[in-house]
């Protein structure tokens, strides 16, 4: 062939995460299910219900594995997966009399389990007790639930090719090339992948880097032929070929070593290679709230509607529970004088123990919250710098370990405009460099304006000295505007830039994820 070519794989520093929502496989199998056959043994399958407004709909539903107590299942289950949404998941066994369908009547129960779908993703692999009615345990019954993720699993490579002495094509003048990469499907048909630049007048071009997905470029298949073609262009489309060469990706990376290829991996590629995402939510318990026992308050305890702190910790803390193996929440206050001098703090444990501030999942950061009001005296001034800094400390010491086992997500809940902006705008600035995302909700009627200025979507946060944030890491919402919303909804608004902001995070300092091996 009269092409040359030169392959490399690179990230650049401003890098294209993969699209954060993907698709998930899920592969099911059970052991010791009850035989509920006199003569035979059951024949079990399991059907996939979704929870959508409160009820269980109906997705899917497996094969019928004959006369097995420890069935596992061919049917793969295929499902869209958001980090920012909590998704309920029900799976039933049935022991199948009539023809496999939807219908389950005829059909004997077997056991049932509830999950999410993010407890499954971040555990890759989920063993549970199947239950009968009224949380019986059916016998010793198991189902075991494996994710794999089928989208971004792979993320994007960064690819450039050159070519030396090609073909003068051209009669007065240099040949103009071109090159077209292509992907060659199951059926021998060819699939364009990409299309370089012309680069005028030159017979030893190198055209521009570009970035593909994995799945685009070899159907998540490595060892897939690929084929380059080479053309001199020609303004009437009448280009003329100079040359050709195939090759692989798998042949590239071992061409070029894995000192010279990085890839860029999806939000998926992190948790489900085991990172796991801690927790913070920090209160404001400064006086401007109001007194918590007047039904005014911010802090007001109704025992049949939960005030607009309770919302946004639930709903944003229930999601990221499931993304932390231990399921401890750490919880924080400031801006309120604490027992037993009753002096004036901006970062203790709402839990009032300064040795571990962590509470059991959401519902323990709830009680301690409550328990916590009338304990305390709320004063001010609202200061977030101390708090930002005081997670920023953990997760410095997690930079320090050169793997992507550990991201931290700090919730902030206020009422009011930061006291000390100065001190807060130095502090983000010092994380962007740290594996921690930053989301500020604004509670209450307060005018908010001089809080977007800590959201860098309008342009680069700079600390008081100048310097710029490496990463946008702070996301601000003012919770009236989500207040008739339902919870899913302020979770997803103030949930959605995660994925992206923890994918650059780990580009930047080119760390795959811990456990490769595992789902690739």
């Amino acid at each position: 062939m009269s092409a040359g070519s030169e392959r490399r794989a690179a990230a650049a520093p401003g890098v294209v995460p993969a699209p954060c929502a993907s698709k998930v496989e899920l592969r099911l199998s059970c052991r010791h299910l009850l035989d509920r056959d006199p003569l035979t043994k059951s024949d079990p399958s399991v059907v996939l219900l979704l929870q959508s407004q409160g009820q269980w709909v109906q997705v899917d539903r497996t094969e019928v594995v004959r006369s097995s107590l420890h069935p596992v299942f061919s049917k793969v289950f295929t499902l869209d997966y958001y980090f920012e949404e909590v998704q309920k998941l029900r799976f039933e066994v049935y022991d199948t009399h009539g023809p496999s369908s939807l219908s389950c009547q005829e059909d004997d129960f077997l056991g049932g389990m509830e999950c999410t779908l993010g407890q499954i993703v971040a555990q890759k692999k989920v063993t549970r007790a199947l239950l009968l009615k009224f949380g019986r345990n059916a016998g010793k019954s198991t189902i075991t639930v494996i994710a794999e993720d089928i989208s971004g699993n792979n993320g994007y490579v960064e690819l450039s090719f050159r070519a030396r002495k090609l073909d003068d094509k051209d009669l007065f003048s240099k040949s103009d090339p071109f090159l077209e990469l292509y992907r060659i499907n199951d059926d021998q048909s060819e699939q364009l992948v990409y299309r370089t630049e012309v680069v005028k007048n030159d017979l030893s071009p190198t055209w521009q880097p570009f970035k593909v997905s994995l799945s685009s470029l070899c159907s998540c298949e490595e060892s897939r032929p690929l084929k380059g073609l080479v053309w001199d262009y020609d303004s009437r489309g009448k280009h003329d070929f100079i040359g050709e060469f195939s090759t692989t990706f798998e042949e590239m990376q071992k061409a070029f070593g894995e000192d010279q290829l990085y890839r860029v991996y999806s939000f998926l590629d992190y948790v489900m290679g085991g990172c796991q995402i801690h927790f913070t939510v920090a209160i404001d318990f400064t006086a401007s709230n109001g007194d918590p026992r007047n039904s005014c308050s911010l802090h007001y305890i109704n025992p049949f509607q939960p005030n607009e702190y309770l919302q946004a910790l639930v709903a944003v803390g229930e999601i990221c529970q499931d993304y932390d193996s231990d399921k401890r929440l750490s919880a924080l206050g400031f801006g309120a004088r604490i027992p037993p001098k009753y002096e004036v703090s901006h970062d203790f444990a709402i839990n009032f123990n300064p040795e571990d501030d962590e509470c059991e999942g959401i519902q323990g950061v709830v009680e301690a919250y409550q328990n916590c009001l009338p304990r305390v005296q709320l004063y001010g001034p609202t200061n977030v710098a101390p708090i930002i800094s005081k997670v920023a400390r953990t997760a410095a010491a997690e930079e320090r370990t050169r793997e992507a086992s550990q991201y931290y997500i700090l919730l902030i809940l206020t009422d009011g405009v930061v006291t000390d902006m100065a001190d807060t705008r130095e502090a983000i600035v010092r994380a962007s460099h740290l594996p921690m995302s930053i989301i500020i909700v604004g509670v209450g009627n307060a005018d908010f304006t001089d809080m977007q200025v800590l959201d860098g979507d309008d342009g680069v946060l700079r600390s008081p000295r100048g310097e710029p944030a490496l990463r946008d890491i702070v996301q601000f919402v003012p919770f009236r505007e989500l207040k008739s919303a339902s919870p899913a909804a302020l979770a997803k608004s103030v949930l959605a830039e995660v994925p992206r902001q923890l994918v650059e995070y780990y580009s930047h300092k080119e760390l795959p994820p811990r456990d490769l091996g595992a789902h690739a």
